[in-house]
């Protein structure tokens, strides 16, 4: 299942891996540097919150208050560097779902977003079916009416970036940073290169072109 993910994190390269991070996990993320672009899309909520308690502009806990205010059920994962026992205390009274001091692993806080999305929203589906496709996550196998479909590494990671965002068109530096990392500095054309190997294995998978910008799947 695809998320919707806001982060809030004024650290511009801190921004920018945790944003990689999560978006290698299939969901959505827009991300902010300031509260005050934060602000602007209160109204348009997603499934989850990610923010900074320290921003150069509103402070995090009234951003909170504000978010709350309208869309009182969306979780919220606060993060900070400052003192952790009175941040943790305000930010849970303040109605925030879980806290994390800096400095923390990337992949910590991918293991917490996990872990909330799963509490609210419920376990996230293993098994993907996209007539005639059968994609199983844990083993990493794809299955058709023919039989298992042997996939490298990067063309299953591929697969199920594209099957956890059907119907939405994806940029090549979406996809680059989603199955290369933010540290890859190659070319962006690789990205045609496995969508060209994945078609070619499963050529009954629904993947358009976007011309001068990048590939969508279509709905199954």
């Amino acid at each position: 299942m695809s998320f919707n993910i806001y982060l809030v994190e004024d650290d511009k390269n801190l921004n920018l891996i945790l944003t990689s991070y999560l978006e290698k996990e299939g969901w959505q993320v827009s991300s902010f540097l300031t509260g005050e672009d934060a602000k602007k899309n209160i109204g348009n909520p997603p499934d989850l919150w990610i923010l900074d308690i320290m921003l150069p502009d509103i402070d995090g806990y009234q951003l909170l208050q504000e978010i709350k205010l309208t869309s009182p059920d969306i979780p919220i994962i606060f993060i900070s560097a400052r003192d952790a026992d009175i941040d943790r205390v305000l930010g849970l009274e303040l109605g925030s779902d879980d806290y994390l001091p800096k400095p923390f692993l990337p992949r910590e806080l991918v293991i917490r977003t996990r872990n909330l999305l799963e509490r609210v929203y419920g376990s996230s589906p293993q098994v993907l079916n996209i007539p005639p496709y059968t994609i199983d996550e844990n083993s990493r196998r794809v299955k058709s009416q023919d039989g298992l479909i042997n996939l490298t590494s990067k063309e299953f990671d591929l697969l199920i970036y594209f099957a956890k965002n059907q119907g939405i068109a994806l940029s090549r530096e979406q996809i680059l940073k989603s199955i290369w990392g933010s540290d890859y500095f190659g070319t962006d054309r690789v990205v045609d290169d496995l969508v060209r190997r994945l078609r070619k294995k499963i050529p009954k998978l629904n993947i358009e072109t976007i011309y001068g910008y990048g590939y969508r799947m279509i709905k199954s």
